[in-house]
């Protein structure tokens, strides 16, 4: 079940009930979800030595994953959807994908809020195009690897792998080579105040449901923030990030995949 559990992830990267809060945390404030960005509560940045993280790999951790993979997004969207956003609005949709477009690398720290209000941390390492891996802190097992054309999500203590394809997660937003929000996405909010710039991507599914991805910036050089996924069930995973050094070239074996696990 390590898929599921981490597979409500991307579809993270959210919040709901605050329950098995990891010991010295529970001053730490956790991200509140929110259907609309303006009105949604974002935690400070973690400091540089964050509390680690006491959960363990329990089916409420998995459960709070990193991405739902149930999320299938669509592509070639068209740009028919920039008439519903105003001139400034489409000039920061425009600046988002230039920036997301930029960064070729990156490395960093995460810390991930599960539905079940979960909390665990480690270290995330991105290679454009299509690769990244998360490598949780223990007692969590759990690494998750895209190669550039799969995503696995690993699990070390029972030495097992569940395989997705990579264009059906919404890691796929962070991960390619050139992205335009407004052409290859179904943009339904943009937003800014003084702190943040918040991105709300939407897929309706007939037979899912909905779901939705929202992605928040830094205001004033639009660095990445966090993003939150809600699932069609109404679950959400949030993934906030620090340390971030777009400088540093990670390891390219962080980024294999061995496929003959999963042959039986």
């Amino acid at each position: 079940m390590a898929g599921r559990a981490a597979a409500i992830i991307l579809a993270a990267m959210m919040c709901g009930s605050l329950v098995c809060l990891p010991a010295g945390a529970e001053n730490v404030p956790l991200p509140t979800p929110a259907p609309l960005p303006k009105t949604r509560s974002v935690p400070p940045p973690p400091q540089d030595n964050p509390a680690a993280a006491t959960d363990s790999a329990t089916d409420g951790q998995r459960q709070g994953g990193f991405f739902p993979f149930s999320f299938p997004f669509s592509s070639d969207k068209g740009s028919a959807q920039a008439s519903a956003f105003d001139a400034k609005q489409r000039a920061l949709l425009d600046r988002i994908s230039m920036y997301l477009s930029s960064v070729q690398t990156l490395v960093g720290n995460f810390v991930q809020i599960g539905p079940d209000g979960g909390r665990t941390e480690g270290e995330f390492y991105i290679q454009k195009p299509g690769k990244v891996r998360f490598d949780y802190n223990p007692p969590s097992p759990i690494d998750i690897i895209a190669d550039g054309s799969s995503v696995v999500v690993r699990d070390r203590n029972l030495a097992t792998q569940d395989l997705y394809p990579l264009s059906q997660t919404p890691l796929r937003y962070l991960l390619a080579d050139r992205i335009d929000l407004l052409r290859d996405t179904d943009v339904v909010s943009v937003s800014a105040d003084d702190t943040f710039v918040s991105v709300v991507i939407e897929e309706k599914q007939l037979l899912v449901g909905t779901s939705r991805l929202l992605l928040m910036f830094d205001a004033k050089d639009l660095q990445l923030k966090q993003w939150t996924v809600t699932d069609p069930q109404g679950l959400d995973t949030t993934v906030a990030v620090f340390n971030l050094d777009a400088t540093k070239k990670p390891d390219p074996n962080l980024f294999v995949i061995n496929y003959t696990r999963n042959i039986q």
